[in-house]
């Protein structure tokens, strides 16, 4: 999963300039990770209007391979959208949203419906950002959670160290969730098997604006750090480098 801070930052321009109405951008990554070694492609979108705004992304993972290793293509695709509804953006609440969002994908085992609240601040300019979620999450399937909430942080920071075009986001994301560690448990080895009731992951990234130094705005480099706790059927910690590109439309 590729979940960026694009949300933030893209919630800051707009806030600066109210004429803008879409931004999109998509990115490419090669995990090199213990047993990963693929690529992924997100591509993601927010859109604001006078009711709130609206943000999407979609990944693709190419870790698809024939009997004898070789990358065939496409092994997955995860998908979230989500809406955050607020008609009371020049009041003294206006930072406060009502926020409903869906996840789901192929071979993530289920789908879940999130509602909440969202919390945004920033600092004069805005190019520092931050949103606080607190979400109710729901479970299809098997699937289930002795305490179903989210709790969710996003942030950007622009022109860090006073380096132009140099930028630090992510965000982190913990839910209530009884999860059970399928990619390493030996089913038939009940002192290999964990159950877990809670998960975390969080994606900081660091890009930075190549693309002003050869007059194509739109090119990012970046890397990406992914850590992971009881996530994706892996129990315990993880800590997986990405690096990337990140085309800007």
């Amino acid at each position: 999963m590729k979940k960026s801070a694009f949300f933030a930052a893209a919630l800051a321009a707009l806030s600066v300039c109210q004429m803008a109405s879409a931004q999109t951008n998509f990115q490419t990554f090669y995990d090199f990770g213990k047993n990963r070694d693929h690529f992924t492609t997100t591509l993601e979108g927010f859109y604001g209007d006078k009711w709130g705004n609206t943000f999407f992304f979609v990944d693709y993972d190419y870790n698809a391979k024939d009997s004898d290793g070789v990358n065939q293509g496409v092994s997955g695709s995860y998908f979230e959208i989500a809406r955050c509804l607020n008609f009371w953006q020049d009041s003294q609440l206006g930072a406060l949203s009502a926020h409903v969002e869906y996840n789901g994908g192929v071979g993530f085992g289920n789908q879940n419906f999130l509602f909440g609240a969202d919390w945004f601040m920033h600092n004069a300019d805005f190019s520092n950002t931050f949103n606080f979620k607190l979400l109710y999450k729901t479970f299809s399937g098997n699937a289930s959670s002795n305490l179903p909430l989210q709790f969710t942080v996003v942030w950007g920071m622009q022109d860090i160290f006073g380096v132009k075009g140099l930028r630090f986001s992510g965000f982190a994301d913990l839910w209530g969730e009884n999860v059970y560690n399928f990619m390493e448990a030996n089913p038939l080895d009940k002192d290999t098997q964990h159950n877990d009731s809670f998960v975390f992951i969080s994606e900081p990234q660091i890009w930075y604006n190549v693309g002003q130094h050869i007059g194509v705005e739109n090119l990012h480099i970046g890397a990406e750090l992914e850590l992971s706790l009881n996530f994706a059927g892996y129990h315990g910690f993880y800590a997986r480098p990405c690096i990337g590109t990140k085309w800007v439309f």
